[in-house]
């Protein structure tokens, strides 16, 4: 059986489009981690998972493009936060759910996808988040683009989390070991090369 068993159809974004500020403002997706791009080792896993694959970037367009079925970019020039990214996806994707990880996570693995999908799937009107102890990673989730609408209507209102929107749509939370190394975010140039030495 294939390891993507789930029948959910996923358009897939992938958020590249921060400023960087913990990375010193270097475009963070295209940071180097165990020899090459931190995107590219979110694309080679999401690749066969979707035929519309999103990247989010605000700067390095031609640099991302070989990565993605599309770009899209936010709508304000100030980088607005990782909502700005989530809203220009769902206006952007192709099917009625749109999977949603950002660029620093590597070490993501197939599994934790698949079973994002199959609750998503079984949860089809509700946004979906992984949760480990008591922490929501709503930058990890699944959305269905028939929420498009309310989360305009969140943003122009001026709601800017992600967590609070999803939670206020009725998120549900994918339950995570709270220490899951899937989940580490390397986020910062000192997690970035000590972990890039661990064996795979």
């Amino acid at each position: 059986m294939s390891i993507d068993s789930s029948p959910l159809p996923c358009s897939i974004l992938l958020l590249s489009g921060g400023r960087g500020q913990r990375m010193g403002g270097q475009d963070k997706g295209l940071l180097e981690w165990r020899g090459q791009p931190l995107i590219a080792h979110l694309q080679r896993l999401v690749r066969p998972l979707t035929d519309d694959l999103i990247i989010s970037c605000n700067r390095n367009h031609d640099r991302y493009a070989p990565y993605a079925d599309q770009l899209v970019s936010d709508d304000s020039p100030d980088f607005p936060g990782p909502l700005a990214g989530i809203r220009a996806g769902l206006a952007a994707a192709g099917h009625g759910h749109l999977l949603i990880l950002p660029c620093d996570v590597p070490q993501i693995d197939a599994r934790l996808l698949a079973e994002l999908r199959e609750t998503a799937g079984r949860n089809p009107r509700l946004p979906v988040m992984v949760r480990h102890g008591e922490f929501w990673e709503p930058l990890i989730c699944i959305v269905p683009t028939g929420l498009r609408n309310a989360v305009e209507s969140a943003w122009h209102a001026g709601e800017r989390s992600p967590r609070k929107l999803f939670l206020q749509l009725g998120g549900l939370g994918l339950e995570c070991p709270a220490d899951d190394p899937r989940l580490a975010n390397l986020n910062t140039p000192a997690l970035l090369q000590t972990s890039s030495g661990v064996s795979e």
